[in-house]
C-alpha cells in the first residue's frame, strides 16, 4: 500500500504515461511502405546489422589469432584457457548474430506485421497502465501491475523454453540426418557386397548344375545295380521265409499238444486247491470267533482296570492334598519359630546395648557412690537441686 503523497506522485506519472501511449498510438502509421524515406530506413537497418556482424567476426578472428600466437610461442596454460573461452564466447555471439541477421534479411522492417505488433504491445501496455491507475486511485495498491508483469515473465519463460526446444529439435534433426547418411553409406556398401556375393553364388550354381548332371548319371547306374542285387536277395529271403514258416507250423502243433496237457494238469490241481480253500475258510471262521471272544474278555478286563485306576487316582489326590496341607502347616510353624528366634535375638541385642549405655553413662545401679557427712549432705542438697534442675529442664 502506498501513502498519500506517494500515491499521488505515482498516479501522476501513470497518467502521463497513459497519455503518451495514447498519443503514440494515434500518430503511428499503419505501414512504412510507400514512404519516401523507406529505402533509407531499410538501408540504415541493414547497415546496423552488417556492422554488428563485422564487429563479431573481427572479434572472433582476433581471438583465433591470439590463440595461434600463444600456441606458436608456447605460452602459459592459463592464457590458452582464456583464449579458448574467448573463442567460445565469440563463436556463440557470432552464431546468434548470424541467426538474427538471416532473420532480419528475410523479414523487412517496413512490413505491416512489425507495426501491428508494436501497436498491440502499445495497446496492452496502455490497458495495463490504465487498470493500474484505476486500482491505485481506488485502493492505493498496484497488484494488477505485478500480476501483469508476472504473466509477461511467464510468457517470456515459455517462449524461451519453446526456443530451446526448437534448437534441441534442430540439433536432433541434424544428428539424425548425419546418422541417416551414415546408415545410407553402410547400406550401399552392404548392397555392393551382396551383389558381389550374388555373382559368386551364380558361378557356384553353374558349377553345381554340371556336377549334379554327372552325379545323376552315376546314381542312376548305381540304382540299377542295386535293384538287381535287391531282387536276388529277395528271392533268397523268400526261400528262407518258406522254410521258417514250415518250422513254425511244426512248433505250433507241439505247443497245442503241450497246452492240452497243461490244461488237464491245472484242472486236477484246481480241484485240490478248492478243497483246501474250503478247509481254510472253516478254520478262518473258527479262529475269528475265538479271537472275538478273547477281545470281549479283554474289553471287560480293561473296563475293570479303568474303574480301579479312577479310584486309585481319587485316593492319590486326597493323600496329596493332605500332604500339601501338612507341609503348609509345618512351613508356618517353621516361619513362626524363625520369627520368634529373630525377635529374641533383637531383644537380647537391645538389652545389651541399653546395659552398655547405663555402664558408660554411669546411670542407675552403676552410678558413683555418695560420701556421708556434711559434705555428703551438701552433696545431697546439691544433688537434689541438680535433680530439680534436671526435672525442670
Amino acid at each position: 500500500m502506498l501513502k498519500g503523497t506517494e500515491a499521488i506522485y505515482v498516479s501522476t506519472i501513470l497518467e502521463d504515461c497513459v497519455d503518451q501511449l495514447n498519443v503514440l498510438g494515434n500518430i503511428m502509421p499503419v505501414s512504412y511502405e510507400g514512404r519516401p524515406d523507406s529505402d533509407e530506413m531499410v538501408t540504415d537497418e541493414i547497415s546496423r546489422l552488417v556492422d554488428g556482424q563485422k564487429t563479431l567476426e573481427n572479434k572472433y578472428a582476433s581471438a583465433l589469432n591470439r590463440k595461434h600466437g600463444l600456441r606458436m610461442s608456447k605460452g602459459p596454460m592459463k592464457d590458452m584457457l582464456e583464449a579458448d573461452r574467448g573463442i567460445q564466447s565469440a563463436g556463440y555471439a557470432l552464431k546468434a548474430s548470424t541467426a538474427m541477421f538471416a532473420r532480419g534479411m528475410k523479414q523487412s522492417p517496413l512490413t505491416e506485421d512489425n507495426l501491428q505488433k508494436i501497436q498491440n504491445d502499445r495497446g496492452y501496455l496502455e490497458q495495463v497502465m490504465s487498470s493500474t491507475l484505476a486500482e491505485l486511485d481506488q485502493g492505493g495498491s498496484f497488484d494488477f501491475l505485478l500480476r501483469a508483469v508476472n504473466a509477461e515473465k511467464q510468457k517470456k519463460a515459455q517462449l524461451q523454453d519453446m526456443i530451446l526446444k526448437e534448437e534441441e529439435g534442430r540439433k536432433r534433426v541434424k544428428t539424425l540426418h548425419r546418422q541417416l547418411q551414415d546408415v545410407k553409406r553402410e547400406k550401399e556398401v552392404e548392397i555392393q557386397n551382396r551383389n558381389e556375393m550374388i555373382a559368386h553364388l551364380k558361378d557356384q550354381l553353374q558349377e553345381m548344375k554340371a556336377k549334379t548332371n554327372m552325379e545323376g548319371k552315376y546314381i542312376k547306374k548305381c540304382a540299377d545295380v542295386a535293384v538287381a542285387q535287391t531282387q536276388k536277395r529277395c528271392f533268397m529271403s523268400e526261400k528262407d521265409m518258406k522254410d521258417e514258416i514250415e518250422s513254425l507250423r511244426l512248433k505250433i502243433d507241439e505247443e497245442t499238444r503241450v497246452n492240452a496237457e497243461i490244461e488237464s494238469y491245472l484242472r486236477t490241481h484246481q480241484s485240490d486247491l478248492e478243497s483246501k480253500v474250503e478247509y481254510w475258510m472253516e478254520k478262518y471262521d473258527k479262529d475269528v470267533e475265538a479271537k472275538q471272544h478273547e477281545l470281549d474278555v479283554l474289553k471287560a478286563s480293561k473296563a475293570k482296570d479303568l474303574e480301579r485306576l479312577q479310584e486309585l487316582t481319587k485316593l492319590y489326590q486326597e493323600y496329596e492334598q493332605v500332604v500339601v496341607e501338612d507341609r503348609i502347616e509345618k512351613e508356618k510353624i517353621r516361619r513362626k519359630a524363625e520369627q520368634e528366634a529373630l525377635e529374641l535375638k533383637s531383644t537380647v541385642k537391645l538389652q545389651s546395648w541399653w546395659r552398655g549405655m547405663l555402664v558408660r553413662k554411669g546411670l542407675g545401679p552403676h552410678g558413683k557412690k555418695k560420701k556421708k557427712g556434711k559434705k555428703g549432705k551438701k552433696g545431697k542438697k546439691s544433688g537434689k537441686k541438680g535433680k530439680k534442675g534436671k526435672k525442670k529442664k
